[in-house]
């Protein structure tokens, strides 16, 4: 792992023996503490909003997290259970969310991107360093690092992926008892057979992504 170069401390390399918690351990070594991590869930969806999340981890072995792993391991019941415990025992934490005209007038890269650093920038406690999921994150005035599959191989990003789609989900099921007729708390708006199928039949709703071509394609055809 090498770090930001305006970090001021050379290169850092994390075992892959190392553990979930390798990378905060790794760079608490080297003077970079606390670490927030940042990842989103929804970026794939064609309706409801994007959520991102932003946590920063204590390394007391009192306070780490059990079964802590990217979300889309874990199941339902399992995600509940972490989320619970990192609201409970994280130095920080937040949530963002981006609403489908947003992601629209912005398009989806933008969106993502400024959700990431709103939801780092919301947090209590200032990071001295940075970890996301897949896309660095400027304007954040401390150095980070984009990790390839980071909700796998950091813990404070695996826990910002639990807190953006235990939020998301909620939020879909929400968003059910409200257009019933697309069962959006069982797909929780992504492109599933049975969403389009849903979609075709009603057409789009307020919360669906209008740049998104399957939902378009679908308006255009139902006012044709």
């Amino acid at each position: 792992m090498s770090t930001d170069p305006t970090a001021g401390s050379g290169s850092i390399r994390v075992r892959r023996d190392s553990g979930l918690y390798g990378y905060e351990r790794a760079l608490k070594r080297a003077g970079l503490d606390p670490v927030a991590g940042a990842d989103e869930a929804g970026r794939g969806a064609c309706a409801g909003p994007l959520v991102a999340g932003a946590v920063i981890l204590s390394d007391a072995k009192s306070k780490q997290i059990n079964g802590l792993n990217d979300y889309k391991l874990l199941t339902a019941a399992q995600r509940e259970r972490c989320y619970a415990e990192i609201v409970d025992k994280a130095i920080a934490w937040s949530v963002v969310c981006v609403e489908p005209g947003e992601c629209d007038a912005l398009g989806m890269h933008v969106a993502n991107i400024s959700a990431l650093r709103r939801a780092l920038l919301r947090l209590e406690v200032a990071p001295t360093y940075v970890l996301t999921d897949g896309f660095s994150v400027d304007g954040l005035g401390v150095p980070g690092l984009a990790v390839w599959k980071g909700d796998r191989v950091a813990a404070c990003v695996a826990a910002a992926s639990i807190i953006a789609k235990v939020t998301r989900d909620q939020i879909m099921r929400e968003l059910h008892e409200v257009y019933p007729e697309y069962e959006f708390n069982v797909h929780k708006g992504y492109c599933t057979p049975l969403h389009q199928e849903r979609l075709d039949q009603h057409g789009p709703s307020a919360t669906h992504r209008m740049r998104y071509e399957n939902v378009s394609r679908t308006a255009r055809v139902l006012t044709s």
